[in-house]
């Protein structure tokens, strides 16, 4: 089965739970749903292959796409109610509980890291992870980046503080990183992939039990309140997508170039080390989550500590 014919078929059974014996409240549809998106991911195939407008398309229901370039601004969307949902790295929702936002873990991408790694100019003097003591290191500030750095210095023996953290957005820490500005550069795929290609950034070496990081899907409060049943047929897209995915990986790469205009060099190589894996939020997740809280806590880079359990929601797939 093809791709269109693939998602097609999983877009038409999803359905069903809408049809004509789904009770009023499950029945009761928003009038627009807005996603929020990044340059990489399950969403951007569900969102190339426009799976949401074929499932709520005749039930005059518009799918909204909104870009960011990175997951504390798209946080903000949702808290603010201006997106329903959308997918971040593991630390701006720990920010954004922190900050009270209106929001809920919806699903879980768990991964291994080989998306994101802290890298140097191929002829940096630095070689390891100690190496980056007293020295500037772009991080994109509360993103999942953030919290490599973290991990990766205090595993190195360092702590946070020996460091000079230099907070950019990817796209600002690029031009810094190709200008020389900064020593080393915290960031994730296809940012990652491009700086590989285009600047052959070297790797530091990090423990992989370090690197790996989950990512994560989540929704605003109050949508989720009124239409769990729209959040469940969204989930179900995006895993329909990234099972999809994961068998075809070279169309993967071609979608994503296709939707970000990423060059597909750099898409391929950030699929090919994508786990394209789709989770409800599971009790190992939620704990690992929780460590990544705590440690922001411990660190005194959020105000109070956070319970990441207390913004969970439960989603149970269908058979």
């Amino acid at each position: 089965m093809n791709r269109r014919n693939f998602l097609s078929a999983t877009a038409a059974a999803a359905l069903v739970t809408l049809g004509p014996r789904a009770g009023a409240a499950q029945s009761a549809l928003p009038s627009e749903i807005r996603i929020g998106y990044q340059k990489s991911g399950p969403l951007l195939i569900t969102k190339q292959d426009r799976l949401l407008e074929k499932k709520f398309g005749d039930r005059a229901v518009a799918v909204k796409w909104l870009e960011f370039p990175f997951g504390p601004p798209l946080l903000e969307a949702l808290n603010t109610g201006n997106i329903d949902y959308g997918a971040t790295g593991d630390t701006p929702p720990i920010f954004a509980q922190a900050a009270r936002a209106k929001l809920l873990y919806v699903a879980a991408n768990p991964g291994r890291g080989d998306t994101q790694a802290i890298v140097v100019p191929p002829d940096s003097p630095l070689q390891n992870i100690r190496d980056l003591k007293g020295k500037k290191v772009g991080i994109a500030k509360a993103s999942s980046a953030h919290d490599l750095a973290v991990a990766a210095v205090e595993s190195a023996g360092l702590a946070f503080t020996d460091i000079v953290p230099v907070y950019l957005a990817p796209a600002d820490a690029a031009v810094a990183f190709a200008r020389g500005a900064i020593d080393a550069w915290s960031i994730w795929d296809p940012f990652l992939a491009i700086a590989e290609i285009t600047r052959n950034a070297r790797r530091l070496p990090i423990d992989p039990a370090t690197a790996s990081q989950n990512s994560f899907y989540l929704a605003n409060r109050d949508f989720v309140g009124k239409y769990p049943h729209v959040v469940a047929i969204i989930n179900a897209a995006v895993a329909d997508a990234s099972s999809w995915a994961k068998d075809h990986r070279e169309e993967a790469a071609q979608i994503f170039s296709d939707a970000t205009g990423v060059d597909l060099a750099a898409q391929r190589r950030t699929v090919l080390r994508t786990d394209f894996m789709f989770s409800p939020m599971t009790p190992p997740i939620i704990t690992q989550q929780q460590a990544v809280a705590d440690r922001f806590r411990r660190l005194g880079l959020i105000p109070s500590p956070v319970r990441v359990s207390d913004i969970v929601w439960t989603w149970t797939p269908s058979a």
